[in-house]
């Protein structure tokens, strides 16, 4: 048993990093569990994750940074990596260790980055991961050889299985204490000339430094010297001396004949080539492995389409069907929570608030969390899976035809969840004009945001029948919504490729993972941490616009208006039954003329509001799409975020009916017994697919547009975007309300 001692231990830091694909993310999950946190580095929008590691009794952050090839950075995600361990983010402590995380079956690939992190001088330790696809692979890797040669810890995981996860756990705790290593030597036969410059550089960027500085000096003066295509140099990082002694000293390399850019590249690679051929071992009758067999059929020209294709039918008809029964029960919950509470509130403006601005409001919004958790739970079995690849490489050929690399389709496909983390992912997209193509077209593709007003919409004005007896005609319109922004998406890539952004697509160079069995745990906090998002953004974000809407709806009172009711009511009141008329009839004839001057009132109120002026102004504008004026309330308050509109119509309309029995009607009821004043339904087949195609789109979402202001550092390109999609919207949505109408829908 330890000693018991009352010495306090300090907090650590330890960062976790390597390659994408790696199998980072899956340690970090396993080392953290369900308790990380996510958020932004500062000044940027890079995905900052950090959590607790679980099962130590010291308090010990685990930082997962973003997947780098090396430490010269050709992406923004890369530089963050980079700077991090560089120490170039003052909010962000210096590592206490860094755990790097290399793929067993590509160690010749992974040992640059390693090699390179390593030479900065931390105690670090070399996580092994996947060894069981190197064995699959025929590979058999001598971790203890790699170690001794590395003069670092490494410990052998299937992260997959859990197995190794307590072990590295282990070495965490027990390495923190252990002394910082001595500077390590460098990886790599460079010549003494360029051995010089970097001593000379070295010294120079010491004297710079803050007193203490943990790494290695002359590891970052080689990557000074060979920083040839970073996002941001780390030259022009540097105080003027340092920029000068750099350029200088690559001049005189230059001079003697070496190439600075890439002699430390080949020097490295080689002595990795030697470091591979002693601790990997080659096996006999090598089969072809379980990837192989897949992709032969997965990535095949026809079928790798054709299953591609059927997956996506398959989660867009999960959406609907899977998701019905606990969307009844949520919704039954949620009514009856806000009538519990509705009871113990006397009428009054506080009654209404919290009745048709709250409960109607959120409450509307609530209801779809099952839906977006089956989204978010197949885009994380793609993932995890390592499929995800896969659709890029299958959907490659159709996107060079549009000007694009298949890389884009995934920053495409994650719109399909939110556009903004879309819009992120753009970063590792090298080639600027596919970058900023990608960024202008991805709203296109219709994000979990749109899925509550789609799903609302198809449920009020398209029939629950089947085409050919076996087709769900609503889930075949949802798919047709999705289909329609992805075309839209791909045409308008070509326009632009072939205009302003022209030049021709650079070859797809991309890494296909092993296939790997989901973990339930990865899947599973992929899915509660969107989900959390979501219901997070209803808890403020929507509960916010919709006590903001409430009182629009429900500002400036009249007290001329309430005081001519009230007296038509009295008189209805009043009123004397006529002959032959009993008074049970009389009662019910007298309810029913109130309840129509109750009805009668709160539509004056409503467009009279301050919410009815602002529909009515832009009503002009929308009513050849087929929309009223209430409509244009809910497409005002949804450019703050799209699945607004569904609280919008829900506080709309709750705000604007009087009959008592009003909330315990769904909203898709409610919909459909709208009217317009010449008697016919405002939600028809024809209205309804307008104002989704409308929604297809239009750019209602300001979180993206200020994503987009951020990753092009200019105005000029979200202005462009908001205003090109609003126009394809219009122009799009009275062509579907025309045809339809045409058609007689």
């Amino acid at each position: 048993m330890p000693p018991i001692t009352d010495k306090p231990v300090a907090p650590a830091q330890v960062v976790l990093t390597g390659n994408p694909n790696c199998g980072k993310t899956t340690v970090f999950n396993a080392l953290t569990g369900l308790r990380a946190k996510v958020g932004n580095y500062p000044g940027v929008t890079v995905e900052r994750k950090e959590g607790r590691l679980l099962g130590v009794a010291r308090e010990i952050t685990m930082l997962d940074l973003p997947g780098t090839y090396s430490l010269s950075p050709n992406s923004p995600d890369e530089q963050i990596a980079r700077d991090v361990l560089l120490q170039r983010i003052a909010k962000v402590p210096a590592p206490d260790l860094v755990v790097i995380v290399v793929d067993a079956s590509n160690l010749h690939r992974n040992l640059y980055f390693a090699t390179q992190v390593i030479e900065l001088g931390y105690r670090t330790i070399l996580a092994l991961n996947m060894v069981d696809v190197a064995t699959q692979n025929g590979k058999a890797v001598n971790p203890r050889l790699l170690s001794e040669l590395l003069e670092v810890p490494v410990i052998p995981l299937v992260a997959s299985q859990g197995s190794g996860i307590a072990e590295l756990r282990l070495e965490i705790v027990r390495f923190l204490d252990a002394p910082r290593p001595a500077h390590p030597g460098f990886f790599g036969d460079l010549p003494p000339v360029y051995l010089r410059e970097i001593a000379s550089l070295a010294e120079l960027l010491g004297g710079q430094a803050a007193p203490g500085a943990p790494f290695n000096r002359h590891a970052e003066a080689l990557l000074l010297l060979g920083d040839s295509r970073p996002v941001k140099s780390l030259v022009l990082a540097q105080p003027a001396p340092i920029q000068d002694q750099a350029r200088a000293a690559r001049r005189r390399l230059e001079e003697a004949g070496l190439d600075w850019g890439t002699k430390p590249i080949e020097a490295r690679y080689a002595c990795i080539a030697a470091l591979c051929d002693a601790v990997i071992t080659e096996m006999a009758d090598v089969r072809e492995t379980l990837s192989d067999r897949l992709d032969r059929v997965l990535t095949h020209k026809i079928w790798g389409v054709l299953i591609f294709l059927g997956l996506m039918t398959l989660m867009f008809n999960s959406i609907f069907i899977l998701a019905k029964l606990p969307m009844e029960a949520l919704d039954a919950g949620v009514n009856w929570l806000g009538q519990q509470v509705g009871r113990m509130v006397p009428p009054g403006d506080l009654h209404s608030l919290l009745e048709q601005g709250v409960f109607a409001g959120v409450g509307a919004v609530v209801v779809f969390l099952p839906q977006i958790c089956i989204l978010f739970l197949f885009i994380g079995l793609l993932e995890d899976t390592g499929y995800m690849s896969r659709a890029a490489f299958i959907m490659d050929r159709f996107m060079s035809k549009v000007g694009l690399q298949g890389k884009c389709f995934i920053p495409l496909l994650s719109s399909y969840a939110c556009a903004i983390p879309g819009i992120m992912a753009t970063r590792t997209i090298e080639n600027f004009r596919d970058r900023l193509a990608t960024i202008l077209i991805a709203p296109l593709m219709s994000c979990s945001a749109r899925l509550p007003v789609y799903t609302l919409l198809i449920a009020a004005c398209i029939p629950d029948r089947q085409l050919a007896g076996w087709i769900p005609l609503q889930s075949l319109t949802m798919l047709g919504l999705y289909l329609l922004g992805t075309g839209a998406a791909l045409l308008v890539a070509w326009l632009f490729k072939s205009t302003f952004l022209k030049g021709p697509p650079p070859l797809l160079i991309m890494e296909l993972p092993p296939y790997k069995r989901p973990t339930l745990q990865g899947v599973l906090l992929h899915m509660w941490q969107r989900a959390r998002m979501f219901l997070h953004s209803a808890g403020t974000l929507i509960l916010c616009l919709n006590i903001v809407l409430w009182f629009l709806a429900t500002y400036p009172h009249s007290a001329e208006r309430e005081q001519h009711f009230a007296q038509l009511r009295q008189a209805v009141g009043s009123g004397v039954a006529p002959a032959g008329v009993g008074q049970a009839a009389l009662a019910a004839r007298v309810e029913r003329e109130i309840a129509e001057l109750n009805a009668q009132e709160a539509a004056e109120r409503l467009q009279t509001s301050f919410a009815g002026r602002m529909g009515r102004f832009i009503e002009p504008v929308l009513a050849p799409l087929g929309f009223d004026w209430k409509i244009g309330i809910g497409i005002i308050a949804s450019f703050a975020a799209r699945e607004v509109f569904v609280s919008t119509m829900s506080t709309v309309y709750s705000v604007g009916n009087a009959d008592p029995s009003a909330s315990n009607r769904s909203l898709v009821q409610t919909l459909r017994e709208q009217i317009r004043p010449d008697g016919g339904r405002l939600y028809t087949p024809a209205s309804g697919l307008s104002l989704m195609v409308f929604y297809v789109f239009a750019l209602q979402c300001a979180s993206t547009v200020a994503i987009v202001r951020r990753e092009t550092n200019s105005w000029k390109w979200p202005v462009f975007q908001w205003c090109y999609l609003a126009v394809v919207a219009w122009i799009m949505a009275f062509a579907t309300y025309r045809l339809l109408l045409y058609l007689g829908f």
